[in-house]
């Protein structure tokens, strides 16, 4: 019988690259976002204006989806691995071919948001912007709602409900934080998740 053997991987961190191709090649990307996990399963992404390994991710989700002839968008997940001598890389880790739950975040915090820039691909529009438009970050909500009026009463905050039965493990919605700068940022993601009764079912 046929087996894959799978290694523990010694990691920084995890991000993703949310990258858009047209019909006619033009491709975009999103900043990359930095994802925690808890019981494997995606917590909060955050967005960051920068990271040195912006380049070389685009660089790599462009390359396939070239090579693919992909049009719409396309989601990269990568762990960040350091060397002996101390040098960041990139280890891929998931690729999907569509919108993806760690770019949610792009609704309100982007100029263009992955899923309006899905549409205008396999449309042949030309694509949006991809930039930031303020710190920000998403948290999903995972087996059962928080109280909605308290989770709105946290400024800059958007609650998504995605109208799913509740469930253990289930991802039934999702909040975005917004903010004026990181700290302020920092300070409404804790009140958040001080909301948050996630039942993750483990």
């Amino acid at each position: 019988m046929p087996l894959i053997l799978e290694g523990f991987i010694a990691f920084d961190h995890e991000v993703s690259v949310i990258a858009v191709r047209s019909r006619d090649g033009e491709t975009r990307a999103w900043p990359l976002s930095r994802n925690e996990h808890r019981s494997g399963i995606l917590h909060c992404a955050t967005p960051l204006a920068e990271h040195p390994l912006q380049n070389v991710a685009e660089a790599a989700a462009f390359n396939v989806m070239h090579e693919l002839d992909y049009v719409g968008v396309m989601a990269f997940e990568f762990f960040v691995v350091s060397d002996d001598a101390g040098q960041h890389r990139l280890l891929a880790n998931e690729i999907a071919p569509r919108v993806h739950n760690s770019g949610h975040w792009s609704i309100e915090g982007a100029v263009t948001s992955q899923f309006e820039n899905h549409l205008r691909a396999v449309a042949n529009m030309p694509l949006g912007e991809t930039s930031l438009l303020a710190p920000c970050a998403m948290l999903n909500i995972i087996g059962r709602m928080p109280a909605r009026d308290a989770v709105l009463a946290v400024p800059g905050t958007r609650l998504h409900d995605y109208g799913k039965a509740p469930r253990a493990g289930r991802k039934i919605g999702h909040i975005t934080v917004l903010a004026a700068d990181t700290a302020s940022l920092d300070a409404r993601i804790a009140a958040v998740e001080a909301l948050l009764v996630n039942d993750l079912g483990k």
